[in-house]
């Protein structure tokens, strides 16, 4: 039987301002004392939503520069995070622990979290290695909950946009630029197989004006999964 995904009511923390994470990002990335990070407030805001207090060991999956991590660990309520990636890009500044992995086997053992999160990831790693890695974080978080913020596509059209998207965001920090994005059908059949099912934030507020146009906001997905 399939899981269900259900829609959840939007919300705005009132910790989580644009003040404070412009103020977290720039201890660490000069380009946020000048450039307001409203894509990464949006998106923190939504996980926030979904976030379930009890989840405090954090394991961040794919961190890239880690700031996503930094963000996390700063500005949510949580004990500890840990990022991990298959290379070394992370921020010399942060103050979480990092590690590098070889991609295949997370480096930790069962049940050493109590939440994983991967913020862009998936449709960076090739399809046929999507399950391994849902079933290594079901595994390392002991069948915990899985916060995903990520893209969703309709058509063509909308993989073009977002190659734009993740080249403009990704190459100036070195980051991944081939992708294979999902659909919807894809993302529940992706939790399907591994046995959970999906709850969602409306992702409305990312883009506005004539930017909105061009690249909707339909186009970013976040979600929690938890075992059925």
């Amino acid at each position: 039987m399939s899981g269900q995904t259900h829609a959840l009511p939007a919300s705005t923390p009132t910790e989580l301002s644009l003040a404070n994470v412009q103020a977290v990002l720039a201890r660490h990335i000069p380009l946020y004392r000048t450039h307001a990070p409203v894509y990464q407030l949006v998106l923190l805001q939504s996980l926030h939503t979904l976030w379930d207090p009890a989840d405090q060991r954090v394991l961040d999956v794919g961190g890239g520069t880690g700031i996503i991590a930094q963000a996390i660990k700063d500005l949510f309520d949580v004990a500890s995070v840990t990022s991990v990636d298959v290379a070394d890009r992370f921020l010399t500044t942060l103050d979480i622990e990092t590690r590098v992995y070889d991609g295949v086997k997370l480096p930790f053992g069962d049940a050493s979290f109590d939440c994983v999160t991967l913020s862009n990831v998936l449709h960076h790693v090739p399809p046929a290695a999507r399950r391994s890695l849902m079933r290594e974080c079901a595994r390392v978080t002991g069948n915990g909950a899985i916060y995903i913020k990520d893209h969703e596509v309709g058509s063509r059209l909308d993989h073009a946009r977002l190659f734009i998207l993740d080249a403009l965001g990704n190459i100036p920090f070195g980051g991944m630029v081939e992708a294979n994005y999902l659909t919807a059908v894809e993302w529940q059949q992706l939790a399907d197989e591994v046995g959970y099912h999906i709850e969602r934030c409306p992702t409305d507020r990312y883009r506005a004006g004539a930017f909105q146009q061009v690249f909707p906001n339909r186009l970013e997905v976040t979600m929690k999964l938890t075992r059925r």
